[in-house]
């Protein structure tokens, strides 16, 4: 037997569904970025055939090798300007999650609203804090159920930013090692470790996809409906138990 609970008071006024305009800019973006990352992928698989050369070994043919090299730096451009474009259009909505979700569960937040952007600029501070206003956002959009406690599942929240910390540092060890390359082999070797710099940000631009996608609908749903998750049944769902048949009444003739 289901013990009913204490309700929690209404959801404040300010508790709105979340728009999905928003939304769909920071998934655009998202989509970008990974654009960026496949032409940077595909650049860099070409200078490196450059590098090797017919016979696999470190020679070039130098017209090849130079087009290869401007196409690779042309990729990088375009890579960055894509990454500007995603993080502006990723940051606006995270920004106004961050304020959507306020009114589910005030006392879930550590750091105010302005934190929602600050975090992001600040050196080094912007590998972790981020993932605290993401978390409190989770928490905070997460409905409880209506038969007890339990331990809501923030796995999306944890693997997008691992993969998105993961591929800032070691995107920019890359680059590192990139521009302070001299020969050809120091050269595909820095270009070998950026390919995968850049499949893992195409990995982290998926997890952040999904992380978007989840958090919108779980503060749409709890806007919507409440403190409590709604265990509804479909319309067309099969009764519990068929209907009885009536009894005829028992008159004493036959039927």
């Amino acid at each position: 037997m289901t013990t009913a609970h204490q309700p929690y008071p209404l959801l404040p006024d300010g508790a709105r569904p979340f728009p999905r305009g928003p939304l769909t800019v920071a998934l655009a973006g998202l989509g970008v970025a990974a654009l960026g990352d496949l032409f940077s992928l595909f650049a860099g698989v070409r200078l490196r055939s450059a590098i090797d050369g017919d016979d696999g070994f470190l020679f070039a043919a130098r017209r090849e090798l130079t087009d290869a090299a401007d196409l690779y730096d042309t990729a990088g451009q375009v890579q960055f300007g894509a990454y500007l474009l995603c993080a502006v259009a990723f940051v606006v909505w995270f920004f106004r999650m961050r304020r959507a979700t306020e009114p589910l569960g005030p006392d879930r937040f550590r750091h105010g609203s302005g934190w929602a952007i600050a975090a992001w600029l600040i050196p080094l501070g912007n590998l972790w804090l981020p993932y605290q206003v993401a978390s409190d956002m989770w928490s905070a959009a997460t409905q409880l159920p209506e038969d007890g406690p339990y331990r809501a599942r923030t796995w999306p929240v944890t693997l997008w930013w691992t993969l998105f910390a993961v591929s800032t540092v070691f995107g920019r060890v890359s680059d590192a090692r990139y521009r302070s390359a001299e020969g050809l082999g120091e050269i595909k070797g820095a270009i070998t470790q950026y390919m995968i710099a850049d499949l893992l940000n195409l990995a982290a631009a998926a997890a952040a996809v999904y992380f978007a996608l989840q958090l919108t609908s779980m503060q749409r749903r709890k806007a919507a409906e409440g403190w409590y998750r709604t265990s509804t049944p479909p319309a067309d769902a099969a009764p519990a138990t068929p209907p009885t048949p009536p009894v005829p009444p028992a008159t004493g003739e036959p039927a």
